[in-house]
């Protein structure tokens, strides 16, 4: 009897040492991935926290403080009431606003409308229209500032938001409308062709079908497109003749001079401000954007 049950010890404790190591190396795995999130947790984290902390300390504390010192009062707002008043930076915001809102609608209302029109719609020549905006996207946005400022100047468009506008929108298009014909490629054509047979129209497929297929990646390039235009810095920077036309981003390029450049603690105050904001729309449109897809997922 003892030799019978010889194998099937060994084969037990086979299967436990095999246990063993297989818990071990998944406990090594489970503490190297949660190290690696932690450092880059870490990293990502450390500057937001120390660009705020920077901004409670006083113009003293900078002088004479090590440069990662906490601030001596963690209540010291003064800096942002300054960013705000002495800095014009409520008025760069708005700027940025009107810049940026109606740019971002035309560029995601005609690149899902042209996306629809090239992928799903047949008609002749789509193939080279396609190619025509794959072509804006190759040409650098360097290339055609001097261009656009000579078409401005001599259209009198210089002195307004109206340069902005354009150009964010002629910009911002070819992506968009790439982007969109390759996710319209997914849209089943059975649906389309069964509300076709039903009467409906091109307008009625598109906004009642089409449309509420593909509005997580309408979400997901608005979000993309809107980071482009809020953080632009080289097109706000050439066709903003004026303080008062300046965005966000040229209005902070200008700030630490103009608060002379030892007033580290506005300039500081001002770029936590925008920080936040920008950081604020992504975790919402980011939350929309999982919900929309969660919701699309327990539908079909």
């Amino acid at each position: 009897m003892s030799i019978a049950t010889a194998p099937s010890v060994t084969t037990r404790s086979s299967q436990r040492i095999d246990t063993q190591r297989t818990t071990r190396k998944k406990r090594g795995r489970s503490i190297g991935v949660a190290v690696l999130t932690t450092a880059l947790l870490v990293v990502v984290a450390f500057p937001l926290v120390w660009l705020f902390l920077g901004s409670l300390k006083t113009q003293q504390e900078f002088l004479d403080n090590p440069a990662f010192a906490l601030p001596e009062n963690f209540f010291n707002f003064e800096n942002y009431t300054r960013a705000l008043t002495e800095g014009n930076l409520a008025t760069y915001a708005r700027n940025s606003v009107i810049a940026v809102v109606p740019s971002l609608f035309l560029t995601i209302f005609l690149g899902v409308c042209a996306g629809f029109a090239l992928e799903v719609m047949v008609w002749k020549g789509r193939g080279t229209v396609l190619l025509m905006f794959l072509a804006g996207i190759m040409v650098p946005g360097q290339l055609i500032l001097l261009p656009l400022f000579t078409i401005y100047f001599r259209a009198g468009l210089t002195g307004s938001l109206w340069p902005l506008i354009i150009t964010y929108t002629a910009v911002g298009l070819p992506l968009t409308t790439f982007m969109m014909a390759t996710f319209f490629r997914s849209v089943p054509r059975e649906l389309l062709e069964a509300a076709t047979l039903d009467g409906a129209s091109t307008l009625r497929a598109f906004f009642s079908i089409a449309l509420p297929l593909v509005r997580n990646a309408v979400f997901t390039i608005a979000l993309v497109q809107f980071f482009f235009m809020w953080n632009d810095l080289l097109v706000a920077l050439t066709f903003t003749n004026s303080d008062a036309l300046r965005t966000i981003q040229v209005g902070l390029l200008g700030f630490q001079g103009q608060f002379g450049q030892v007033e580290y603690g506005p300039t500081m105050a001002a770029i936590s401000l925008n920080v936040a904001g920008t950081l604020l729309i992504y975790l919402f449109l980011n939350k929309r954007m999982m919900a929309g897809l969660t919701a699309g997922s327990v539908k079909g």
